[in-house]
């Protein structure tokens, strides 16, 4: 498999997964904002929307969007989907708040110059992230296994800090055991980018 990354963006959920997961893959660095890859082709001739993550299977499908990957790559794994039911729909609810509630947001906070817009983005991740504290269902989202979910949410977690962002001291915790993993450690260290350090 061939995956195609950015440094500290989204795609960062992805490979945090794909470790944890134990999957064999291809890193491919991306500019996103050149979109070019390492040895300077065009990034768009694989995917012609420009932005990460993107997964090529073995097959040569190409997968894209976060929560689609995330989703693929839990399953592949082993037990990185919530038990029960409806512990499947449930996960993808939550990929789902973290991606249109949370990171869409974000991504219009990083690129705004309107200081009410900020203090109204602002204003809203933090109510949003709030309402993921009371979601806690044990040491991680959706108890006591990581999830993919866990993995999009730390990155998250990373932005808020980023931003300046204060999260509830039981996100802080939260984060700080994601980030423990050593799929996370193993991610972050390929990534070249530092740990938050045990909080957010």
């Amino acid at each position: 498999m061939d995956f195609y990354y950015a440094p500290t963006a989204c795609s960062q959920a992805a490979h945090i997964l794909l470790h944890e997961a134990d999957l064999s893959f291809r890193p491919h660095k991306v500019d996103i904002f050149q979109h070019t890859l390492e040895d300077g082709s065009s990034y768009e001739a694989v995917n012609p929307n420009g932005y990460v993550p993107a997964l090529r299977l073995d097959n040569g499908l190409l997968l894209t969007e976060n929560v689609a990957l995330l989703d693929w790559i839990a399953l592949a794994g082993d037990g990185l989907v919530p038990d029960g039911p409806l512990g499947r729909t449930r996960h993808l609810q939550m990929l789902a708040f973290l991606s249109t509630e949370l990171q869409k947001p974000f991504v219009r906070l990083f690129f705004t110059e309107n200081e009410e817009e900020k203090a109204w983005l602002t204003e809203t991740l933090t109510r949003r992230f709030g309402w993921i504290a009371t979601r806690i269902e044990g040491d991680y989202l959706f108890g006591a296994r990581f999830s993919a979910a866990d993995a999009f949410f730390y990155v998250m977690a990373r932005w808020a800090a980023m931003c300046g962002i204060t999260l509830p001291e039981t996100l802080q915790a939260l984060a700080g055991r994601i980030e423990a993993r050593p799929a996370v450690r193993t991610a972050l260290a390929k990534e070249g980018v530092a740990p938050l350090g045990g909080a957010a």
